[in-house]
């Protein structure tokens, strides 16, 4: 099987990019830098989208306190 035939999903856009700025090696320490930028801009995302979501719901505390109060969740291991 050729290297073309075990790539089952093409890359994504951001892929295509890193791999292209990034053909060289880089040593431990940037590359846990950049690890660290990546995991704080998704991060950033998922919490902005966390508090759109908050707010379009309205939701506060007590909303929350009883969502996580409900009996009526279906409990672990059903």
């Amino acid at each position: 099987m050729s290297d073309m035939e075990t790539l089952k999903t093409p890359f994504t856009n951001l892929q295509l990019e890193l791999l292209k700025v990034f053909s060289h090696d880089l040593s431990e320490t940037e590359l846990k830098e950049i690890k660290a930028m990546l995991l704080e801009y998704f991060s950033k995302k998922a919490i902005l989208e966390a508090d759109k979501v908050w707010d379009e719901k309205k939701w506060n505390e007590e909303k929350i306190a009883s969502i996580l109060s409900d009996s009526e969740r279906t409990p672990y291991g059903k």
